[in-house]
């Protein structure tokens, strides 16, 4: 049974991440609006975005493990206050510098909401219950993502772009009054505080800030360019000296031998490689219905609609089939059936395919990305200490990030193999058909190489049996 304090404090999360995943994209629609209003180019409107996306992946694991140490609700609520100020910033925005550093300063508050909203679920339900919060918490997130464009278009279309970071406000006060009397206080800490691993932390942001930049900029700057080729080329000089740090250091930002657990290996690795195959979905099909059925956006849209709602459905259940089945067979099958869903859409993409015919694969694609991902958070969260919860938030979070950026240069560079050389800039409804059928296609083996990889590297680990040996780790 939940009491109102268990309630309060999952309404709290959710409503702070939903806000977080909204924020990512909810101004798409509105950067022509903002040029015009704010001027300052294309270059800078297009930073309205990706500074957002830079600070929130770069800090997450700095914070994350910073929470540990200093405590999770004051962390928290300070995340909740500074991304409030930073959305009322950006509305009151003069000018496209302002705009963009304030995005900057929304990304880290945001970095702090989505990496404390595992920790504070651990820390607040034990067993069965921890494992449907986390799922209920992940399938709200997603909803958010999904919903993000549409409630983009509706605010931008009856008031401007300036509504659609106003409409923050309200809601983080509400959230930041709920948090302060929800919120358990902060342990007490036995002994003195470890020092903060100031200089990985420093590497491991510059690493991530300088890596994120790439994976965003890489396909405007040409994958091959010098510009990106330093940027990854500096960046994994950072990382590397990062690694070369951490195992040296008495409290480190991230420790290195949670890999030494295969569950947790698996659990990250089925985030890192969800976010890759995400992109291998959304996109190419936006791409396919609109460049090669010729639908409009409008259309797209609703011949999605009952893979998301699949998914959402999907996602709910896999929770309750944590109760009774071993967590690696149920991401296993959840992997096993995307695999099946991409595969049967690489034999479906054609030119000339009847749109309902297409339902079946995508349903199929749907419910095996809900069964996947769903349950991956709470197995990262069972098999580690409560302890470093957010150090375990922070590198899962991390990863998933990462994994959206590998996922666009990869199979972006997959889909423009496909294209011939006249037609990069316009290319035929056949060419945008091969292209995404290409992207499924490959998308299919690798859902199908993380199924093989994660039945047995997670197994039964994070399964409620599991947790007393959890908590003693």
């Amino acid at each position: 049974m939940t009491t109102p304090r268990d309630r309060a404090v999952l309404v709290l999360v959710m409503t702070a991440t939903a806000l977080v995943v909204i924020d990512m994209t909810v101004v798409a629609l509105g950067l022509p609006e903002i040029q015009r209003d704010l001027g300052g180019g294309p270059a800078a409107t297009r930073w309205v975005l990706v500074a957002y996306l830079i600070t929130m992946g770069a800090v997450t694991q700095a914070v994350g493990s910073l929470s540990d140490r200093i405590g999770r609700r004051r962390i928290y609520l300070g995340g909740i206050a500074l991304f409030t100020l930073a959305s009322l910033a950006c509305a009151l925005a003069p000018n496209a510098p302002f705009l963009d550093g304030a995005r900057a300063v929304q990304g880290v508050g945001g970095a702090v909401l989505m990496v404390n909203a595992l920790p504070l679920l651990s820390h607040q339900f034990d067993g069965d219950r921890r494992t449907m919060a986390i799922t209920s918490w992940g399938t709200v997130a997603t909803a958010a993502g999904l919903a993000a464009p549409v409630l983009g278009g509706v605010l931008i279309d009856l008031f401007d772009w300036r509504a659609a970071f106003l409409i923050n406000v309200p809601v983080g006060v509400a959230a930041l009054l709920l948090g302060l009397r929800t919120l358990p206080a902060d342990p007490p800490r036995d002994g003195a505080r470890p020092r903060v691993d100031w200089a990985g932390t420093g590497l491991l942001i510059g690493a991530l800030a300088v890596g994120n930049h790439a994976l965003l900029r890489g396909a405007e700057q040409g994958w091959g360019s010098p510009a990106t080729l330093a940027q990854l080329a500096a960046a994994g000089v950072l990382l590397a000296a990062f690694l070369a740090v951490e195992p040296r250091v008495a409290a480190p930002t991230l420790d290195l031998a949670l890999f030494r657990r295969p569950a947790f290996t698996g659990a990250a690795l089925a985030v890192f490689m969800s976010r890759v195959l995400s992109i291998g979905g959304t996109v190419y099909f936006a791409q396919y219905f609109q460049n090669s059925l010729l639908l409009s956006p409008a259309h797209s849209g609703w011949l999605l609609a009952p893979a998301i709602a699949a998914q959402l459905a999907a996602g709910l259940v896999a929770g309750r089939l944590l109760a009774v089945a071993r967590p690696g067979v149920v991401i296993a099958a959840g992997y096993a059936a995307k695999a099946v869903g991409a595969g049967w859409l690489a034999l479906a993409l054609t030119p000339t395919a009847g749109p309902w015919t297409l339902v079946p694969p995508l349903l199929v694609w749907g419910v095996g990305g809900g069964i996947a991902g769903a349950p991956v958070m709470a197995v990262a969260m069972n098999v580690t200490d409560r302890a470093r919860a957010g150090m375990v938030a922070g590198t899962i979070t991390s990863l998933a990030s990462i994994g959206a950026g590998v996922g666009t240069a990869v199979l972006g560079a997959v889909y423009e193999s496909r294209l011939g050389p006249d037609e990069a800039g316009a290319p035929s409804p056949a060419a945008v058909a091969e292209g995404a059928a290409t992207v499924l296609a490959c998308a299919g083996v690798l859902a199908a190489a993380t199924a093989a990889l994660a039945l047995p590297l997670i197994g039964a680990a994070g399964h409620r049996a599991a947790e007393p040996a959890a908590e003693k780790a």
